[in-house]
């Protein structure tokens, strides 16, 4: 419909998917991105200007972040790579909007956990313990 308003989707409301391994949720996901190397290339007989040319595709590693459970799933999955028994998987990021419906996707391929953060602990404190899992990963896609 012309002159349709289309709300942007909060932040709020989202889910991540990992492969194989089932979490309840996440408190935050952070650091997904894409760039392109830049190549600057001049001849001597060219103005002064150089030629731009892109370069190699760089992502920018995913931060997961969640309260402390019961559940060993995401540390073991770092654990077995800490022993050589790197297992690559597909993470989706879906955004939900406030009545529930799936209305973004990106898929993150061949991810791998490069680094994993305990919960800090403090005896006055009063917030949730948190655990980080940061991911390595070769590609993303927004499916939708």
């Amino acid at each position: 419909m012309a002159g349709e308003r289309r709300d942007p989707y909060r932040n709020f409301r989202f889910r991540v998917e990992v492969e194989g391994i089932q979490q309840a949720g996440f408190s935050e996901v952070a650091g997904y991105d894409a760039s392109l190397a830049v190549i600057e290339y001049r001849e001597g007989n060219e103005v002064i200007t150089p030629r731009k040319l892109p370069g190699l595709a760089k992502y920018g590693n995913i931060t997961l972040k969640w309260g402390v459970t019961d559940s060993m799933d995401m540390y073991n999955w770092m654990s077995e790579t800490l022993q050589g028994k790197v297992s690559r998987k597909t993470v989706t990021i879906i955004a939900i909007n406030e009545e529930g419906t799936d209305v973004a996707t990106w898929q993150v391929i061949e991810a791998w956990p490069s680094k994993y953060t305990a919960p800090n602990f403090n005896g006055t404190g009063g917030e949730v313990a948190i655990e980080l899992l940061e991911l390595a990963h070769e590609g993303m896609t927004r499916t939708k």
